[in-house]
């Protein structure tokens, strides 16, 4: 080959990569850097006939959708322009010692306030699928969040056929009032806070709420195709079943993590998790229009939005009038559980099974290094003096913990405590391993309701392999608590009703596939036990995905300390990071 003819296609191969880049930036070769930009501003948005200033990405609501490939690195340049304090959390993303991109609040940094700016760097290692990003301080999640999603790398397929199209479609929750207001409220009285006004699907209420018809999805499809929806719940403190009428779903994902595929009509989703499934369409469908609906799964004892949230499946059939405005009258909504199908939802969980193939293996600990039992539930603190409370028998407030200590947010962040070695006054490193006190979880719960209060945390070795026991109580009502580690995944390898017993039920483990996943419901009076590698130094929240737990103090953190090589340890915080 001459070298002209050469040097003609190598300039052509470089014309294509670059065109590729521009006109396909989700078939790029992996490894790239790609730059983001989020204004934090305020947006005057409309819902239920009313007009509310709600906090927003870029003036979008949901926010803008976050792409990459494995093997990528983010560069995500946060700008804040509102008076709200501001951090952001790339939920499921490992940090891989980037623990200084993870964003919660007081943990991995400290918020970043108004006028100020922060760049959150880092590289997505061995992970794809579907995870999100939200807000990560307060109740400031109910506007800010949008989809993260993450492509196979270059060249590399998924373990199922490629769909035709595909959809994220991510559940949420809509306010009327100031979410900061509600929360703010709620903690001054003790009480349980106000419920939101509808449920969303990609911001829009839908037909079943007031004067929303014409604020409703349509997720619109071709006969005998394959669609993969990417399904991420972000509403703030339900879990939600979904269905869409005449079709059924194949479950290949949860939480960026392929599983065995099954078939169901209808899921269950915690907030916080994400669920992908094959809708195939059927090829002569009999009608145009068939509607999808959520409604929430609770079994409290406080009050929830018991409301359902609609949208339209809208076949595009080319020898039928056109099928954008759809009529709601006379499309039959599908059947969903009960409110408090826990059954329902043990079943569903319990289907769960990692690929556990050659090339996706099941790399579950067998060997564990660490056990631990935590307790989470609700419990209560003391009405301060001279001040009259709205919680249990209107005498105390309402609180939440796990181990029946309820974490205080520190006002300087865990991260920078522990990297430069200042946790005087910051945290301790006494959080129990068991209860200590012992009692019957799921029965008759105890006289004592109070809770302890405190910063603690658990200091974990590198490479240290720990079991985690997650026991739901009865104190003030069983529920189900959507639990997320960060900086991890973890492997559910046992769950069930009741008290769990050490004697027992480990023997009925699974080892061989269990799923992957960062977060994982406790089942309402019931336990889950989870297994992980404490592989990634730094400080790292594991909390309940409800806000109105999480605000009350159901979380804690583990610091898992450096390994010996330098791939094993923490870099050093970036100049730009936020001061608290």
């Amino acid at each position: 080959m001459s070298a002209f003819v050469f040097s003609r296609l190598s300039i052509l191969c470089a014309i294509f990569y670059i065109c590729s880049i521009t006109l396909f930036p989700e078939s790029v070769t992996a490894g790239i850097t790609r730059h983001y930009k989020f204004d934090i501003r305020l947006k005057n948005v409309t819902r239920l006939c009313k007009t509310k200033t709600i906090v927003t990405v870029n003036g979008k609501f949901p926010g803008p959708r976050v792409v990459a490939r494995e093997g990528d690195r983010l560069v995500v340049r946060v700008v804040n322009h509102v008076s709200n304090n501001v951090s952001l959390h790339w939920h499921g993303i490992k940090q891989v010692q980037s623990g200084w991109a993870d964003g919660p609040a007081y943990i991995t940094q400290c918020p970043i306030q108004t006028g100020q700016s922060y760049v959150y760097n880092f590289t997505i290692t061995g992970q794809r699928g579907t995870l999100w990003w939200h807000a990560h301080i307060s109740w400031m999640r109910a506007t800010l969040y949008g989809p993260l999603i993450i492509y196979p790398q270059h060249n590399a397929s998924y373990p199922f056929a490629k769909p035709h199209k595909e959809v994220p479609i991510m559940f949420g929750e809509w306010w009327n009032a100031d979410t900061e207001a509600v929360i703010n409220q709620s903690l001054v009285t003790g009480a349980g806070p106000n419920v939101s006004d509808s449920y969303t699907i990609n911001g829009l209420p839908g037909p079943l709420y007031n004067c929303s018809a014409k604020d409703t999805f349509k997720l619109k499809v071709k006969p005998g195709k394959t669609y993969m929806l990417r399904i991420i719940n972000a509403a703030l403190n339900d879990d939600l079943f979904f269905r869409i009428a005449n079709h059924t779903m194949t479950i290949v994902e949860a939480d960026a993590s392929y599983v065995k595929p099954f078939e169901r009509d209808t899921l269950i989703i915690a907030p916080g998790q994400t669920t992908n499934v094959l809708l195939k369409t059927q090829p002569n469908p009999p009608q145009t229009t068939f509607v999808m609906a959520a409604r929430p799964y609770f079994t409290g004892q406080g009050t929830f939005d018991n409301s359902t949230i609609a949208g339209f499946l809208v076949y595009d059939l080319h020898n039928l009038p056109s099928s954008d405005n759809v009529p709601s009258k006379n499309l039959s909504i599908p059947t969903l559980p009960p409110i408090n199908a826990t059954s329902f939802v043990a079943n569903f969980s319990n289907k769960f099974r990692a690929l556990a193939s050659e090339k996706f293996p099941a790399n579950v600990p067998r060997n564990v290094d660490k056990h631990f039992f935590f307790t989470v539930g609700l419990g209560s603190n003391p009405c301060p003096k001279n001040q009259r409370c709205q919680g249990p028998n209107n005498s105390s407030k309402f609180s939440a913990s796990v181990n029946n200590v309820s974490m205080i947010l520190p006002t300087t962040a865990l991260l920078q405590s522990y990297f430069f070695k200042k946790s005087n006054g910051v945290y301790t490193t006494d959080f129990p391993s068991f209860p200590l006190v012992p009692f019957n979880y799921t029965g008759a719960p105890p006289n004592n309701t109070n809770v302890s209060n405190g910063t603690k945390v658990v200091v974990l070795p590198f490479n240290t392999s720990v079991e985690v026991v997650l026991q739901d109580t009865s104190i003030l009502g069983a529920e189900s608590h959507p639990l997320h580690l960060h900086g991890h995944n973890f492997y559910v390898v046992g769950q069930g009703i009741g008290n769990f017993d050490p004697k027992k039920d480990p023997a009925k483990y699974n080892l061989v596939d269990p799923v992957e996943r960062n977060t994982i419901g406790v089942p309402s009076g019931g336990w889950v036990a989870i297994r992980f590698l404490a592989d990634n130094p730094g400080a790292w929240l594991m909390h309940c995905h409800f806000d109105v737990h999480l605000s009350w103090g159901l979380r804690m953190a583990w610091i898992v300390l450096d390994g010996e090589l330098p791939s094993q340890k923490l870099l050093p915080p970036p100049a730009d990071l936020p001061k608290c």
